[in-house]
């Protein structure tokens, strides 16, 4: 109603440079709700896979995976076979694998949760980051965030968050304890951030996409993995000095 004026639909689709088209795609004239995606872009034999490689029922999420080649797929890493059959094939043999969180509704509506691997584990309940920093812009003072799990002894993992702020938008102690408040009101006790850290930008590759596992790896002392996409390595830095 605000960006078409009732008569343009908001077209979600998902795909990537390894996929050369896209996975899930609407068209303009399909019935369409919030935030979905639809279903299969033509010729994607998609599907929803549970933990053991078995399809999960409906309204369940689980990972998204396609069961058939495309046209203009990724056939290989450069000077790396092993490395792609690693990221993809090896899940589950003969099915892409391709790290996104799925689901599909009782309407057969499609909608994505975010990334499988950046799950967050809190005492065994898991949730996307996204959950969390669609909580945390709905303040005033937040420009941007990213929520990671740091390793805990008792927890399994502990939400920490990484907050960019407004201009104008001081960084203090009262302003981080109201945004782990926020985050406790939307989600639960369970679920509020054991740190809020202001850092002045995240880590971000050339598309814009945060790095979240660069953010988690220098707070935890984890290898990194490969970093040549990253747009601001400085923000590393500038998180490794905050984090102190």
């Amino acid at each position: 109603e605000v960006v078409g004026g009732g008569r343009l639909p908001i077209i979600n689709l998902s795909g990537g440079t390894e996929i050369g088209a896209c996975f899930l795609s609407p068209l303009p004239i399909n019935e369409l709700k919030p935030c979905t995606l639809r279903g299969p872009a033509l010729g994607m034999d998609v599907d929803v896979f549970g933990p053991e490689g078995e399809p999960v029922p409906r309204g369940e999420v689980g990972e998204l995976v396609c069961k058939q080649p495309w046209p203009a797929m990724t056939r290989g890493v450069w000077g790396d076979p092993d490395r792609y059959l690693d990221a993809y094939w090896r899940r589950w043999p003969g099915v892409w694998w391709h790290g996104d969180w799925a689901s599909v509704d009782q309407d057969g509506f499609w909608f994505l949760h975010g990334r499988s691997d950046d799950t967050i584990s809190v005492a065994g309940k898991r949730l996307g980051p996204a959950e969390v920093e669609s909580i945390l812009t709905l303040h005033p003072a937040v420009a941007e965030s990213a929520a990671v799990g740091i390793p805990d002894e008792v927890k399994g993992e502990a939400i920490w968050c990484f907050v960019v702020t407004k201009p104008g938008a001081g960084a203090s102690d009262g302003l981080a304890e109201e945004l782990s408040t926020l985050v406790a009101e939307h989600l639960g006790k369970a679920f509020k951030p054991s740190r809020i850290v202001f850092v002045p930008e995240l880590p971000k590759t050339r598309s814009a996409k945060i790095v979240r596992r660069a953010i988690r790896a220098a707070v935890a002392g984890e290898d990194p993995g490969d970093l040549s996409s990253l747009e601001n390595p400085s923000a590393l830095d500038a998180i490794g000095e905050a984090v102190g």
